[in-house]
């Protein structure tokens, strides 16, 4: 995996300097938000055990992320579904966000990130990660925060609830690069030979 994004690394940066633009390597995901709860364990005083909500109500939103661990900037969307239009509408919105870049998008082998109706702009290229290997792709440890810190043990009224509280925390995310650069910024991905963000 590392020797092939480095070398899919090296052909981008040639592709880059020819329009005189630095590299930005992206990894990106996307995880569903509901209202079906997942209790988890937590901290309460003795003897006193802790009662949690349940709700078994299953809607869902979906959560796009593009992370850069090199610097930790994180781009991201709530949207309705994991479609091909839905990542067209993601795909735009990085771009828009970074114009002069050339961007590497590490991303994961599903249906809508291969259609053949996928708009891929002009500054984006992919490196696709090998099947079934999610724990390669550091978005995933993202989620796992998100989840811990803002939905563990809470129950929400309304599906608007879940998609306030998702934006919410991702805007939070996306104005703490340290933060998302200690999740993502694991060593086999910042020790690769880049001259870009």
């Amino acid at each position: 995996m590392e020797k092939k994004l480095q070398n899919d690394l090296t052909a981008s940066h040639v592709i880059a300097a020819a329009r005189d633009r630095p590299i930005r390597l992206m990894f990106q995901d996307e995880a569903r938000f509901g209202r079906i709860d997942n209790p988890r364990r937590c901290w309460a005083p003795a003897p006193m055990r802790p009662t949690v909500n349940c709700s078994i109500v299953r809607e869902y939103t979906y959560a796009y992320a593009a992370a850069s661990p090199i610097d930790g900037t994180l781009d991201s969307l709530v949207l309705p579904e994991a479609s091909t239009a839905a990542m067209n509408l993601f795909l735009a919105e990085v771009s828009a966000r970074h114009p002069d870049e050339l961007i590497v998008m590490v991303l994961d082998g599903a249906g809508w990130h291969r259609a053949n109706n996928l708009n891929t702009p002009e500054n984006i290229r992919f490196h696709f990660l090998p099947p079934y290997s999610p724990e390669l792709n550091p978005v995933e440890h993202l989620w796992d925060e998100l989840r811990e810190k803002g939905f563990h043990n809470r129950v929400f009224s309304s599906l608007d609830a879940v998609e306030d509280q998702l934006v919410d925390r991702l805007a939070a995310m996306e104005h703490t690069p340290a933060l998302v650069k200690s999740i993502t910024g694991w060593p086999w991905i910042t020790d690769l030979n880049l001259n870009a963000k």
